[in-house]
């Protein structure tokens, strides 16, 4: 009896699964580290790291460093969208879209600034976002036209 339980439980098992390794499923081909308000410089650049040196400097903040392992130098590369220094918050940087092409990586950024009129804190901010490209291709910023802040 319990050899007819168990198999039952073992068909009922295999036949749920998806036929996909789980691996394949675990790689993504972005992955947004930190997106934050207050931290980022002065002005508003898009920067790619794929150097290990220039890797290894983004490993020494707090907020990043256990974030990042010793493959993904190899295999990854890492973008810092900064949005510039802002004079009140309600201000955000991000990624829209990651697409890949054969030969390259295309980030389409989002700026996003605060409703006019509504409320914000006034203070000095300075929007980044740190992500990490699961790939060693070419990558292309584009932006949304109609939320680009210039300021």
């Amino acid at each position: 009896m319990n050899k007819i339980v168990m198999g039952v439980m073992m068909i009922s098992l295999f036949s749920c699964a998806t036929g996909k390794p789980a691996i394949a499923d675990s790689k993504k081909l972005y992955e947004v580290l930190t997106e934050q308000t207050y931290g980022g410089a002065a002005i508003r650049f898009y920067e790619i790291l794929s150097e290990p040196n220039e890797i290894k400097m983004i490993q020494k903040d707090e907020n990043l460093k256990n974030s990042i392992k010793p493959t993904d130098l190899q295999n990854s590369n890492f973008v810092i969208l900064n949005m510039g220094q802002k004079t009140s918050g309600g201000y955000s940087i991000n990624v829209e879209s990651v697409v890949e092409t054969p030969t390259q990586i295309i980030i389409k950024v989002k700026e996003m600034a605060p409703e006019p009129g509504g409320m914000v804190t006034q203070a000095l901010t300075n929007p980044f976002c740190v992500v990490k490209i699961n790939s060693k291709k070419e990558i292309i910023f584009l932006s949304s036209p109609e939320k680009v802040i210039q300021d």
